[in-house]
């Protein structure tokens, strides 16, 4: 009788393993659809709970843009970590350290003035407003690229590379493709977030709150979830336009959590784009939409 019911579970667990096969050729067949056309270098990971994987253009490597803030949290926490450093603690900002001609909320609150702020208020800046000059400053405090680079190295990731400040992309658009990932070791970073590797304790639950709560790009990957109960936590990356007219880069990663307990995380890079801005963040948020749809079932 014990044989018989491994059986019928083998025989379940293999037939589960074909449909969700199927599924997925259903989902890539559709991605293939909606960039049939496109003027643009998309690259796309979708990573689930269950362990489905889709790869998409993972070859490639996408410049990063603000999205590499994520990254630059990431180190900072865990420095912070390390140290015992109250996310609470105040850090003095010079006038001068504010960089004018860049995006920076921060600069346009405390306009040509010193003044002083909290490491937790200076990420919020850096994570959910995607301030220039936040990121910039965190850098200063807390060791430049490089030690980013070699935190997230000592993690285990290899598929990409954190050499520019966001200066340093202003400075010389060059420098955008210097900052770059594969669209699978964006979302592995994810995951390590979400599953507590990358960040622990208050120092997880402020990081994940603070995607939570981004307001940049709800054109892009949150699109498609305005009307449904999910919650996504994103990361945006915008680009300037190249010297041959194409966009540099529009990016969105996030994690996902469906109201049944089920998450997945996705990041959907786009490089080159010679489409418009609005139809370049379209294409984030069409893929969006199909990924949704085959994590949660809705076809």
């Amino acid at each position: 009788m014990k044989a018989y019911f491994i059986a019928i579970l083998t025989l379940f667990t293999c037939i589960a393993t074909v449909v969700r096969a199927q599924q997925m050729s259903e989902l890539e067949n559709r991605i293939d659809s909606l960039l049939n056309g496109k003027k643009a270098t998309v690259g796309i990971a979708v990573w689930t709970d269950k362990g489905d994987m889709l790869r998409y253009n993972d070859h490639v490597h996408f410049p990063l843009l603000s999205v590499f803030k994520f990254h630059v949290a990431l180190a900072v926490l865990d420095k912070m970590d390390k140290q015992s450093i109250s996310l609470d603690s105040i850090v003095s900002i010079k006038a001068s350290q504010m960089l004018p001609n860049t995006y920076s909320p921060l600069r346009k609150k405390f306009p040509d003035q010193d003044f002083t702020i909290t490491l937790r208020e200076l990420m919020q800046y850096s994570i959910s407003q995607s301030d220039n000059n936040a990121c910039d400053i965190l850098f200063r405090v807390f060791g430049g690229p490089a030690a980013t680079d070699e935190y997230l190295r000592g993690m285990g990731l290899r598929d990409f590379a954190i050499e520019a400040t966001e200066d340093d992309m202003h400075r010389n658009l060059a420098d955008c493709y210097r900052n770059w990932t594969t669209p699978l070791e964006a979302v592995r970073l994810l995951e390590w977030l979400v599953s507590g590797k990358a960040a622990k304790g208050a120092y997880r639950d402020f990081i994940e709150q603070t995607m939570i709560s981004c307001q940049t790009g709800r054109d892009r990957l949150p699109a498609p979830l305005a009307s449904t109960k999910a919650v996504i936590g994103h990361k945006t990356g915008t680009g300037d336009r190249n010297g041959k007219g194409q966009i540099i880069g529009t990016n969105d990663i996030g994690f996902v959590f469906l109201p049944d307990g089920r998450r997945y995380s996705i990041a959907v890079l786009v490089r080159d784009s010679e489409e418009s801005e609005q139809a370049t963040a379209r294409i984030i948020a069409d893929i969006s939409e199909a990924v949704y749809r085959y994590v949660s079932g809705e076809r």
